[in-house]
């Protein structure tokens, strides 16, 4: 299927390593022009075997966020889409106190309103669409992680005020809420536990559908159809793309 994708210029925060890398790797197969903004550069050969372009941005600091998107738009004449993914479940939970709460914010939400302010007009001018990659720590919880699950759920309100603010203009607002997807930081975190590969194991089979990890790829797969006008009429969505695991009784694995 062509999701007539191919020319559109969509930026992709943190797009260069494990769940935005999948997606970059999905929107590039389709011809998209891909910008990765991210604090570190992807791995060279990767990089250039997608086409991808790469502005190098802490993206907790404003001002060289607005540097980032002048940048782009000195290459390119229209901005189509908006993929909101950088952040990292850091840990930060009560036993923490209010500064490393805010930091924590400003790594995994902040940044989210601060693009999409940047890009207002520009998803304006192409009526174009945003992707919001949300968790679903947004809607279960999962303990120890306040701030991370603050700047989730809020994602996803920010999800359906975003839809409803661009209206008048065409621009589609949606959300990805993510369960378990193998990446980088998913492996060192398993990399904690007293024997990761029986941990691993236990977590694919509380997934309902196939006992197995959701991949990057199928995110990326839900990422491109929901920038694209296949997904013409749908906006202020939550799409959870997870085997099932957020809604369906993971006990069934079990039986």
């Amino acid at each position: 299927m062509d999701l007539g994708l191919a020319g559109r210029v969509v930026i992709v925060t943190g797009g260069g390593s494990g769940i935005g890398a999948g997606i970059t790797e999905v929107l590039a197969g389709e011809g998209a022009q891909v910008v990765i903004l991210s604090r570190r550069p992807p791995e060279a050969g990767w990089l250039a075997g997608t086409g991808a372009e790469f502005e190098q941005v802490e993206l907790s600091d404003d001002a060289a966020c607005r540097r980032a998107v002048e940048a782009v738009r000195a290459r390119h004449p229209a901005i189509h889409g908006l993929v909101n993914n950088a952040g990292a479940n850091d840990g930060v939970g009560l036993d923490q106190g209010p500064e490393a709460f805010r930091a924590s914010l400003d790594q995994n939400l902040v940044h989210y309103f601060t693009l999409v302010h940047l890009l207002r007009d520009d998803l304006r001018a192409s009526r174009g669409a945003i992707v919001n990659v949300s968790s679903k720590t947004a809607v279960t919880g999962q303990g120890g992680t306040s701030a991370y699950v603050a700047a989730k759920a809020a994602q996803l309100g920010l999800t359906r005020e975003w839809a409803v603010e661009f209206l008048p203009d065409g621009v589609r607002v949606n959300a990805i809420v993510v369960a378990e997807v193998m990446t980088p930081l998913y492996r060192r975190w398993l990399e904690t536990m007293a024997d990761p590969e029986v941990a691993l194991a236990e977590i694919r089979h509380r997934i309902p559908l196939g006992q197995r990890m959701t991949t990057a790829r199928e995110i990326g797969d839900t990422c491109a159809f929901l920038l694209s006008e296949r997904a013409g009429h749908t906006t202020g969505q939550w799409l959870f793309a997870d085997g099932g695991y957020t809604h369906l009784d993971r006990a069934i694995g079990t039986r």
